[in-house]
């Protein structure tokens, strides 16, 4: 076979980039072209997002793929976060940049949302966790603020569906981000046209889904000609980059009801969650605030945020500011020479949520709890990892409850992989199994689905047989579990 290029333009909220994937047939090979930095912006009273330079920055990483790959660069596919959105008008343009899901307008609106519909109707109409960040509320704010934009809209687009209408000229919305924003129906795949109806949203914003792999045609052609990719066709990838990191880890088994592995996407946050071959929308599931995203091939991502990596990221800068700039590397070595299981701490608690000193937020939530005061770097470190394993062993046990089996083994992608220290404190804290891998499981997932869609279908066997074959992965097995059951039993009875 010969060989072709896919492009993902992989875009989160403090950067994006442009990453190749060149594919023989059987293996894949990546390649990072352009990396940019990317944040709201505070303009007019509204946290927005740079749209204008977002999309400059996507057009400078294509140029340069083009130099770099040539006439090689068969498709190109944009994910990006969830829930934000902006709209077309009836002309087919613009009508503002999209704010931020941090922008304040949302504060206080699923309170107001409850005046008109029920928490229990809501989810189960939706199937998805309560989030004031979640589109429901922010086109509820708007309506609330009787917005100009909202009362002109002809089409909503989420952020992705932006960019693949910019580099095509052809709207869409795509499933797994539309299943992100409160305003979807994973058991029927629709947008949940009944709720928005209750709460007096205009029902012909939404547009008709598409499923990963649709093809939307080529770019426009002035951008093919201002790029040099004239034979390159925009095709939809897993646009929410959950959903394609997912579609990377290299689990053999299919989607099932009952699935015997899970996933743990591994980042600033820790995703925990498993693929089902249907939505789980039962008060259990709201009970445990689990989520139903959509997933690749229409499967459903049952899954919990967690807090993962974002502690020891936090930690970092506070030293950094103190002048103690610490590596990675070497903060992991700390760690891993304090002793083990001394304090442990909820990575989830609202103190640790965006503190001016990480470190002294950790140390004041340990005396508070009655738990040993973590005083040094390593000790701080350690805390913070092995208190993030902990909570995805309790996450991961909740989830065995929804399934209604013990889920045998995990998978960690993303870049929390690098962390090995953290990998096989997982695996000792869930006394199962770890694999490891591959690190650029979202950039992986997207080029893959572009690369074997076929008609809007796409295969996650042949998806995942490629991510085997192409990445070297690590396993991890649970050494040291008993320690582990000893002390969070202990943790239990005293918070009990």
């Amino acid at each position: 076979m010969a060989r072709s290029v896919a492009l993902a333009v992989d875009l989160g909220a403090s950067g994006g980039r442009v990453v190749s994937g060149s594919f023989d047939g059987r293996l894949i090979e990546l390649e990072e072209i352009h990396r940019f930095e990317n944040g709201p912006v505070s303009m007019g009273g509204e946290l927005v997002w740079d749209l204008v330079r977002l999309w400059q920055e996507v057009v400078n990483g294509l140029r340069a793929s083009a130099v770099r790959h040539g006439k090689a660069v068969a498709t190109v596919g944009v994910d990006t976060w969830g829930v934000d959105f902006a709209f077309l008008g009836g002309d087919r343009a613009l009508l503002a940049n999209p704010i931020c899901y941090r922008d304040p307008r949302n504060r206080g609106m699923i309170e107001v949302a409850e005046k008109t519909v029920s928490r229990d109707e809501i989810f189960a109409a939706t199937g998805l966790q309560f989030m004031e960040i979640n589109s429901l509320y922010q086109l509820l704010a708007m309506q609330q603020r009787r917005s100009a934009a909202l009362g002109a809209a002809d089409r909503l687009l989420m952020i992705p569906d932006i960019f693949h209408w910019l580099l095509s000229g052809e709207p869409s919305n795509e499933h797994t981000n539309a299943s992100t924003s409160q305003c979807y129906d994973p058991q029927q795949r629709d947008w949940a046209f009944g709720l928005l109806e209750r709460f007096g949203l205009p029902r012909n914003i939404f547009g008709p889904l598409a499923d990963p792999g649709t093809v939307l045609g080529g770019l426009r052609p002035e951008l093919a000609a201002e790029t040099g990719l004239t034979a390159a066709r925009v095709v939809i990838p897993g646009t929410h980059d959950t959903a394609s990191a997912v579609a990377a880890v290299p689990a053999t088994e299919p989607p099932s009801a009952r699935p015997d592995w899970c996933y743990v996407s591994l980042g600033t946050w820790a995703l925990v969650g498993a693929e089902l071959d249907r939505p789980l929308v039962t008060p259990a599931c709201r009970a445990r605030n689990f989520t139903n995203e959509g997933g690749i091939g229409g499967t459903t991502r049952l899954l919990k945020n967690v807090c993962g990596l974002w502690l020891v990221q936090q930690c970092r800068a506070s030293w950094q500011r103190a002048g103690k700039d610490w590596a990675w590397e070497q903060l992991t070595a700390l760690a891993a020479e304090a002793p083990p299981l001394v304090t442990l701490v909820d990575p989830n608690h609202p103190s640790l949520v965006a503190p001016a000193d990480m470190p002294q937020a950790i140390r004041a939530l340990a005396k508070a709890t009655g738990e040993p005061v973590p005083e040094s770097t390593a000790a701080v470190v350690r805390t913070a990892l092995e208190s993030v394993a902990a909570a995805v062993r309790q996450t991961l046990e909740e989830l065995d409850d929804l399934v209604g089996r013990r889920i045998a083994r995990i998978h960690i992608v993303g870049g929390g992989v690098k962390n090995s220290l953290l990998c096989q404190m997982i695996a000792d804290a869930t006394n199962r199994p770890v694999i490891a891998g591959p690190v650029e499981a979202t950039a992986i997932g997207n080029l893959l689905v572009q690369l074997l869609a076929r008609d809007g279908t796409v295969d996650l066997r042949a998806v995942r047989a490629v991510v085997r074959d192409s990445f070297e992965l690590a396993q991890f097995e649970p050494r040291d579990h008993a320690r582990w059951s000893d002390r969070l039993a202990g943790l239990n009875g005293r918070r009990s």
